[in-house]
């Protein structure tokens, strides 16, 4: 007998040496429940507006679902019921160790019978708060064993039962990567834990036991529980709810999810620190419905995506940013077309008339030509022509600009070059992949890729006289510089501003036409690949896209009818409290009241920089001498390329001149004052005869490239 007395007292030793040195180790580093509680890791972190409205969640840990700390207000009282019943009925009796479990487990084990276990709250939380005492697969260490009752004891001595209750709903693991109840309610209920009824209370407690339990069995430990709360009543139907429930493993993240893309740009810029953002909820709202509302109109276009960008002019906040219409819509909602790089098109022209007019090249009243014209350039000759394949000869600035027509921006852009003209695009943040002279003279019309981004920064320079600084993201640098002259960025936002300028391409009751102040121009990529419109008010800079991520283009949806509706939309919003006031000229600007020769545009009162004012627009000489010849187009010794990108259809000559008989290379084409003709390679002699037979003119001109199906 002393022998065994000694025996065991040498193996009590054996254990408890290790077992007190390892709880002496761990006692003096339990946490307190405030430290706890401030280092919970959540796995998703929520995006706030700048009201501190939740709109976008986004995972950071994609191990496990871990979601923001819950207090023991936030949890329905059938969830603490349901888990005390479960774990813990002598919860608020013990002091760590219910001593009584204890004895009849190891009783139970001696004789090899199944019992529930013996783990407290508190045991479980030890083990849950220190890494060491986590239980393996293979079970605990007796010193381990040994060391989680001294610990569930010392936590009981420092924390109070509310928060040891507390911090297990927080940190116990459940079904899957689901850590913590408020989690596995939103992925199992898609509910909070407050508004868990008995039921589900019941089977989520139960996935306490056996995490990764079939529905079959999780239902049936959910109706005990049940019962032993009296409930017996409801256990009808619980497996179906536990199979659902169990399969439905996933849930949305809680509250809206408005702004995925500029959550995680924020993310990358920020870290998981990020909390409050510059986006109003409601604008983002707003230009969400919209832009889907306008994809729906467009059904049957081909056309599926569209993005969303609103600045704020003083300060370059970010207010509401759709990188996608989403799911539902576009088959790539992940791609930020935002941020993606694309054609402009005609957006690029108010800098190109802004930039000449600050040279003192034009005025707003300067006459250019539009008709058919050949630009050389590196990589041959380019022939522009106007989105709707007509020529309105001489018009004003103003006239071209609102009207988008290409002809006179590629003359100006011309009169520019490419490359002063690339500098000042990469000087408004438009950041060229290319020098301007890969580009050429179709740069004035869009031919370099921007973002949508970077485009409405750029008009918000406009709106702001010509002060560029970057948008108000994080880590963003807010310098602010002058990159444009404030007379020339006024007169081209008066222009931009002029709905009567548009009036002979898009009419007077376009989605262009505001009840206050703003300043908007539209444009189309090559083969209507993307469609734009981004223009501002006095406070908001709004820039709309429309098109297919895929690249594929479009069936008849021009800026106008595509994502000018989009920006008409969000700015009648925008202002639906406060109409938008036009800007102020700045020094150096004047207006004077013109009048042009021959009636070729109604006299107006129009703005000049000091010193280029004109009382009165007269052609030149050049310009009536050519208004007097047979045939205005196409003129003597033209070459024409033909560009195998472009339909067939939108490429075919016109010839107009004097009423009269057309022949081409001796054969008779037609007679009136003008004809149109689907070009052939080759040189050619154009003649027109009069009725009599009399020929009034001749001119050669040659097509080069391949030949186009008649």
């Amino acid at each position: 007998m002393r022998l065994r007395r000694r025996g065991w007292a040498c193996w009590g030793q054996v254990l408890l040496a290790p077992a007190l040195a390892c709880v002496m180790q761990l006692a003096q580093a339990l946490p307190s429940f405030e430290a706890t509680r401030s280092g919970h890791k959540v796995s998703d972190i929520a995006l706030l507006d700048r009201e501190g409205v939740p709109i976008q969640t986004l995972r950071l840990d994609k191990q496990q679902r871990v979601l923001p700390w819950v207090s023991l207000a936030e949890v329905s009282p059938a969830l603490l019921r349901a888990m005390l019943y479960s774990e813990d009925r002598r919860f608020y009796e013990h002091s760590g160790v219910d001593w009584s479990a204890v004895a009849s487990s190891a009783w139970a084990n001696l004789w090899n019978s199944r019992t529930r276990g013996a783990s407290t709250l508190s045991m479980q939380l030890v083990g849950l708060l220190e890494q060491d005492l986590a239980r393996p697969r293979e079970g605990r260490s007796p010193a381990q064993k040994v060391s989680q009752l001294w610990l569930a004891g010392r936590l009981e001595a420092q924390w109070s039962k509310a928060q040891i209750l507390e911090a297990y709903l927080n940190r116990v693991p459940l079904r899957g990567d689901l850590i913590g109840v408020p989690a596995a309610a939103l992925a199992l209920f898609d509910k909070s834990p407050a508004g868990l009824d008995a039921r589900e209370a019941a089977l989520l407690a139960a996935l306490l036991r056996a995490p990764n339990a079939k529905p079959a069995l999780v239902a049936q430990r959910a109706c005990v529980l049940l019962q032993v709360q009296g409930l017996g009543k409801d256990c009808a139907g619980l497996e179906p709810q536990a199979q659902a429930a169990l399969q439905r493993r996933g849930g949305m993240p809680p509250g809206e999810q408005l702004a995925p893309h500029y959550a995680r740009l924020v993310l990358r810029r920020e870290g998981p620190n990020a909390q409050r953002s510059s986006l109003s909820a409601a604008l983002q709202r707003q230009a969400l419905a919209l832009l889907r509302q306008q994809l729906g109109e467009l059904q049957g276009h081909q056309v599926e995506d569209g993005a969303v960008i609103v600045l704020d002019n003083a300060s370059g906040a970010v207010l509401a940013w759709v990188g996608s219409s989403g799911s539902g819509f576009s088959d790539a909602p992940e791609v930020d077309a935002v941020l993606a790089r694309r054609q402009p098109g005609s957006t690029l022209k108010p800098f190109v008339y802004e930039l000449a007019l600050e040279r003192r090249l034009i005025t707003a009243a300067s006459l250019l030509d539009d008709s058919p014209a050949q630009i050389q350039t590196g990589n041959g000759l380019y022939l522009p022509q106007n989105y709707d394949k007509r020529f309105r000869g001489w018009v004003s600035a103003r006239t071209a600009l609102g009207n988008s027509l290409n002809v006179p921006a590629v003359r100006v852009g011309a009169m520019l070059g490419a490359d002063p003209l690339a500098e000042r695009l990469n000087a408004l943040g438009l950041k060229l992949a290319e020098p301007g002279g890969y580009y050429g003279a179709a740069l004035a019309l869009g031919s370099a890729d921007v973002s949508l981004l970077a485009l409405a920064n750029a008009y918000r320079t406009l709106a702001n006289g010509g002060v560029y600084s970057a948008v108000a993201l994080p880590g963003a640098e807010p310098a602010r510089r002058r990159v444009a002259e404030a007379g020339a960025s006024f007169i081209v936002t008066q222009m931009l501003a002029d709905n009567n300028a548009r009036a002979l391409t898009f009419g007077l009751d376009s989605a262009l036409a505001t009840s206050g102040f703003a300043a908007v121009k539209t444009g189309t990529s090559k083969d209507m690949r993307d469609n734009w419109c981004v223009g501002f008010s006095d406070r908001f800079t709004v820039g709309v896209w429309v098109g297919n991520a895929s690249g594929e283009a479009m069936h008849q949806v021009s800026g106008v009818s595509g994502a000018a509706p989009v920006w008409a939309g969000l700015m009648r919003w925008l202002h639906r409290d406060r109409p938008s006031r036009p800007p102020l000229p700045p020094a150096g600007v004047l207006a004077l009241k013109t009048q042009f020769e021959a009636a070729r545009e109604a006299d107006r009162m129009e703005w000049f920089l000091a010193g280029s004012e004109l009382a009165r627009v007269q052609a030149t000489a050049e310009v009536q001498s050519l208004a007097a010849q047979g045939i205005k187009s196409p003129r003597d010794g033209s070459v024409y390329a033909l560009d195998p990108d472009i339909p067939p259809r939108a490429q075919r000559l016109r010839f107009e001149g004097e009423a009269g008989v057309w022949q081409l290379d001796g054969r008779r084409l037609g007679q009136g004052a003008a004809l149109s003709w689907a070009p052939m390679p080759g040189r050619h002699e154009l003649r027109l005869l009069s009725d009599s037979g009399k020929l009034i003119q001749s001119v050669r001109f040659e097509v080069r490239g391949a030949s186009l199906r008649r």
